[in-house]
């Protein structure tokens, strides 16, 4: 199977991101399913347990497994009345945004961000917004942005 050939080579995070893509366009049967579960190693089956079929992209995977593996739950996909659909939250106040190029490139689609941004803000929510380059290539300053919005978010409370 190509995608445990996958794991050896490209480790978990790229695998964690192929398979919850994978599921998400419904390539993989309830047999491929257990196949691959029988064939990755036993230390990689939390991978496998951990991944969801609702997943919009790789980088939303790749965002919440590595805030998995800090320790924090992230609900997935939340609408919030006056704002819409938001990619995470994190202990029901901190809005986590990953913005690829496709989706969020552009004045208009800039403005519709920040116009979302302000109505959260206005209901109680902080929002932080990444995108590809810092979630892959800059992840210690997103992961330190995260914690720090937690810590002020906990101490307001």
């Amino acid at each position: 199977m190509a995608l445990v050939h996958f794991l050896r080579c490209a480790g978990d995070e790229a695998f964690f991101a192929a398979y919850e893509s994978a599921l998400r366009l419904r390539l993989l049967s309830a047999a491929a399913r257990l196949r691959i579960r029988q064939l990755v190693p036993a230390s990689a089956r939390w991978l496998l347990d951990l991944a969801r079929a609702d997943a919009d992209s790789g980088l939303e995977s790749l965002l919440r497994l590595r805030l998995h593996l800090l320790g924090l739950r992230l609900d997935r996909q939340v609408n919030i009345l006056g704002v819409g659909r938001v990619d995470f939250v994190i202990e029901e106040r901190l809005i986590l945004e990953v913005d690829g190029k496709e989706n969020h490139d552009g004045a208009s689609m800039r403005h519709k961000d920040l116009t979302r941004d302000a109505a959260a803000s206005a209901l109680g929510y902080e929002s932080l917004r990444f995108d590809y380059a810092q979630v892959v290539h800059d992840w210690p300053t997103v992961q330190a942005a995260v914690l720090a919005a937690l810590i002020r978010l906990r101490d307001r409370a």
